[in-house]
């Protein structure tokens, strides 16, 4: 390739998603690429899939008709998730050059020549690298830098769980994680590009430790993880994504409430509140063990957030088991929901389950929870009315405001000011405004070293 090349990338799904595509796009500026917006006019458009859901499984067509439209000659590759559990589908999409698997998403520049140097090739047959699952235990480090004021690190990849609705295993392979010697060295580069947080990001983090090749002796614990990773110099903030509750530890909990750097947000998936289900769902917990960590958590931190994942219309969710659920959230300490509408999923025990609840009925379910998570949120704000919190400003001018996030997750907004983004200011908290953020005064208008 003699001229410079553009290359585009559009990321569906979550911030393990975002960690690998920014670690993908390094890559390609390594091959002499020049990365460009996903409206612009590129050479090449690479998506990263998901498949939680069957919406992002939907948008892929809209997203490849999008690339098309900003140029018809351009090569697209289809990497992640989809890409995996169902390659011929991405690959009979019109347009589509290139489906890679779990195993080759890595390796995708190594595909490149072939695709620019060899103009006999047919346009429009979806070439398939893929691969059986069992193939992906090896490990692949990633951080996202330059695409948000926060870095995504990827810790750990895969799941040995058999949660009943998910593909996840199937799509991305067993247990594994990343050396601590190495997790430590990605922090220290993102500490070097001035980047002030990190939020840790895998499919299954608590579970870290694990080797490569189904080794599944714990080299390090996550608790270990965390102890290290406090001690980076230059990160004034770590924040933990998701991490189920059977592996979110008293002293882990413990850890982060005296931390230098972990902040008091928690995101721990509950998916029901029923036991029931929980035990239909195949989850490793029962909602006794959910209720004990949130407590520990708010005795040890009463500030902290505190989010939950849950589920509503899965096989088996009568309008009893619903309100077991509701119940059970709307009398928990937390701060705010996210709530997924369950979709079949092949290959999964859920879809073979009786018990299937009305699409009518799942989107009924899940406008209450969506508006019970409003509610959790407006009164985690209020309660935080007052307080004396530090804020870390975001990149984006958004319709003359900028936004920010506070240690414990409350976004706040004041006018935009470029001189803010990527800051850190001490503030107290003042008002809700009528779009539901919160107002503030600053208390040392100064960066924070």
């Amino acid at each position: 390739m003699n001229a410079i090349k553009k290359v585009a990338f559009y990321t569906l799904g979550c911030k393990l998603n975002f960690s690998e595509t920014s670690t993908i796009a390094r890559n390609f500026s390594n091959e002499g690429f020049d990365r460009v917006d996903f409206s612009e006019k590129a050479d090449m458009y690479v998506i990263n899939t998901c498949s939680v859901t069957e919406n992002a499984d939907k948008r892929f067509k809209d997203i490849v008709k999008q690339a098309q439209k900003a140029n018809p000659d351009a090569f697209i590759a289809a990497i992640g998730c989809y890409a995996q559990l169902k390659p011929q589908d991405l690959a009979d999409v019109n347009g589509v050059d290139l489906v890679l698997g779990a195993t080759e998403k890595f390796n995708i520049t190594a595909y490149i020549n072939d695709l620019f140097n060899n103009p006999e090739r047919s346009r429009g047959v979806g070439e398939i690298h893929s691969c059986e699952i069992e193939e992906a235990n090896f490990y692949v480090g990633s951080y996202s830098i330059g695409d948000r004021t926060r870095a995504f690190l990827k810790v750990q990849d895969g799941c040995d769980y058999v949660c009943t609705f998910c593909t996840i295993p199937l799509a991305r392979g067993i247990s594994r994680s990343d050396a601590l010697e190495n997790v430590l060295k990605n922090a220290e580069d993102i500490s070097k590009q001035g980047i002030k947080e990190i939020v840790l990001t895998g499919v299954n983090i608590g579970d870290y430790g694990k080797g490569e090749n189904g080794n599944k002796k714990h080299e390090h614990t996550f608790l270990e993880l965390i102890e290290a990773l406090d001690k980076v110099n230059g990160i004034r903030r770590l924040r933990i994504s998701s991490i189920e509750p059977n592996l979110l530890k008293n002293e882990t909990i413990d850890f982060v409430s005296k931390s230098n750097s972990f902040v008091p947000h928690f995101h721990i998936p509950l998916q029901s509140g029923s036991n029931e289900l929980l035990k239909l769902m195949k989850r490793r917990y029962k909602r006794e063990l959910y209720t004990e960590r949130v407590s520990e958590i708010k005795r040890l931190m009463p500030h902290a957030c505190i989010g939950v994942d849950v589920i509503v219309g899965f096989p088996g969710e009568t309008d009893e088991l619903f309100l077991e659920t509701y119940h059970f959230l709307n009398e928990l300490d937390i701060s705010y929901l996210h709530v997924f509408t369950y979709s079949e999923r092949e290959n999964t025990p859920a879809i073979e389950m009786e018990g299937v609840v009305p699409l009518k009925v799942r989107k009924k379910r899940s406008k209450m929870l969506r508006g019970l998570s409003v509610k959790k949120r407006r009164a985690f704000y209020e309660n935080q009315l007052g307080s004396i919190r530090t804020v870390l400003f975001e990149g984006e001018n958004k319709q003359g405001y900028i936004h920010g996030f506070t240690e414990n997750y409350v976004k706040v907004k004041t006018p935009w000011n470029p001189e803010l983004v990527n800051t850190l200011h001490t503030i107290n908290l003042t008002k809700i405004d009528k779009e539901g953020l919160v107002r503030f005064e600053f208390i040392k208008k100064e960066v924070l070293s």
